[in-house]
């Protein structure tokens, strides 16, 4: 069965995203200077896990945990102005500028004139779409799937309704758990192309052996492996 369907991630996959979250983290911390860095940077992690549920992936759901997480450490009292910090912070992240990575655009060119490319992403509805609108990408885009959670089923449901199905498509993207192991349990093919940092929720370990499973240093590969795995199939 040929490949007819490309799934692609977007956060650090097609554009920076990882690198803004840790330049805001720093921030953060200088505010909280009178308190163990150590123990600030846990605490946000865990409050970050704890909220996942409720507020879901992206800018808003860190702004409201670093002020969860400052109120914790500071017992309802933080320093002067530092609820005000963090809101313009979280503001200043919405606004930043969208930077494709290198190799991205040619990449998307040359998958868009031979295959179905679907954008399948977490995050806020608003500001994905924005930065969606800002990367100049969007026109390649048969669809667009922004979701709350990056499942088996999610996969399932996607690729059935904007492909062939999930065996003839692809899946790639930065994240071992949300963007390559539920994409090979719906039966898909899964690409890794690792970003320089990667948030500690996204880790796991690498289906090495798994048949349908490739690991690429760079997006300009993609192309030229997705015609290679679409012709043995």
């Amino acid at each position: 069965m040929p490949i007819t369907t490309v799934g692609l991630d977007a956060d650090d996959t097609l554009w920076h995203n990882e690198t803004v979250f840790r330049l805001t983290q720093a921030r953060f911390l200088e505010l909280l200077a009178d308190h163990d860095g150590d123990l600030v940077h846990a605490r946000l992690a865990e409050v970050e896990r704890r909220n996942l549920r409720l507020y879901g992936y992206g800018v808003k759901g860190f702004t409201l945990s670093m002020i969860e997480t400052a109120m914790e450490l500071c017992e309802g009292e933080p320093p002067a102005g530092a609820i005000r910090e963090i809101l313009a912070a979280g503001r200043e992240m919405l606004a930043h500028p969208v930077e494709t990575l290198p190799g991205v655009d040619e990449a998307l060119a040359r998958l868009s004139e031979r295959y179905r490319l679907v954008l399948i992403t977490k995050g806020d509805l608003l500001d994905q779409e924005r930065k969606l609108a800002a990367s100049g990408l969007g026109d390649l885009f048969a669809a667009v799937e922004i979701v709350s959670e990056k499942d088996q089923r999610t996969y399932e449901r996607v690729f059935a309704r904007h492909g062939t199905g999930a065996e003839e498509a692809v899946m790639a993207g930065n994240s071992m758990k949300s963007d390559v192991l539920p994409a090979l349990a719906a039966g898909a093919f899964a690409v890794h192309i690792p970003y320089a940092i990667t948030w500690a929720h996204e880790l796991a370990d690498a289906p090495e052996n798994h048949p349908r499973y490739c690991a690429l240093d760079r997006i300009d590969d993609l192309p030229d492996w997705i015609a290679e795995a679409s012709a043995q199939a």
